[in-house]
């Protein structure tokens, strides 16, 4: 398979739902929604599961990067750290979240999940920065696409159309990192599990 040059797309972002598309059946995931981090993949899927429901205190590991934490405090959500092991991915306990920066395998979708993907350095698909979210909910997808695209609706171009947006998050990835992406997982450029020893989240002080 030959991929195509960001000037041989009509539209730039195609390249981008080419590349969804491409996560889409290495995964298993119906729907991908890439972002610009891992870290803004998980902070949207926490925006969506707050729209209706207020969301009740969060478990994350005591061993984890540094932005998890400042997420749940962006937010104003409450979180317990607990003392466990994780290897790949781990769950955001009491919720369908997961942080999956550290895996990217054949068929990992889990089924009613969210599991968001980093692409940035030392990670298994390594393209410098990106993320993305990987779910089987239409529902949760468009929001979580519009949402990630400033609320603009891609369909509509030039942008200028769209008349009416919802609130909106500028953490979409760019179609020139979309194409380094499609190059690394067409040439087998994936290490399925990077392991990483982060700092104990309970020495950090947070303001």
């Amino acid at each position: 398979m030959k991929l195509k040059t960001l000037s041989e797309y009509k539209e730039p972002f195609d390249a981008i739902l080419d590349f969804e598309g491409m996560l889409s059946e290495y995964t298993g995931a119906p729907y991908v929604v890439s972002t610009d981090s891992c870290t803004h993949a998980i902070e949207l899927c926490f925006r969506y599961l707050m729209r209706n429901t207020p969301i009740k205190p969060v478990t994350i590991p005591h061993r984890t990067y540094l932005s998890v934490p400042m997420v749940f405090h962006k937010l104003n959500i409450q979180y317990n750290i607990i003392d466990t092991e994780w290897h790949g991915e781990y769950n955001f306990g009491f919720t369908n979240v997961w942080d999956s920066a550290r895996k990217l395998s054949n068929g990992m979708y889990r089924n009613g999940q969210m599991q968001c993907l980093s692409f940035g350095m030392t990670k298994p698909l390594e393209i410098g920065r990106g993320g993305a979210i990987l779910l089987d909910d239409i529902t949760a997808f468009k929001w979580l696409k519009l949402a990630s695209y400033d609320g603009r609706d891609l369909s509509c171009l030039p942008w200028e159309t769209q008349t009416n947006f919802n609130v909106g998050y500028h953490y979409m990835m760019r179609p020139e990192e979309c194409i380094d992406g499609m190059n690394a997982m067409l040439t087998n450029n994936i290490s399925n599990e990077h392991t990483h020893k982060y700092p104990d989240i309970n020495d950090i002080n947070i303001q």
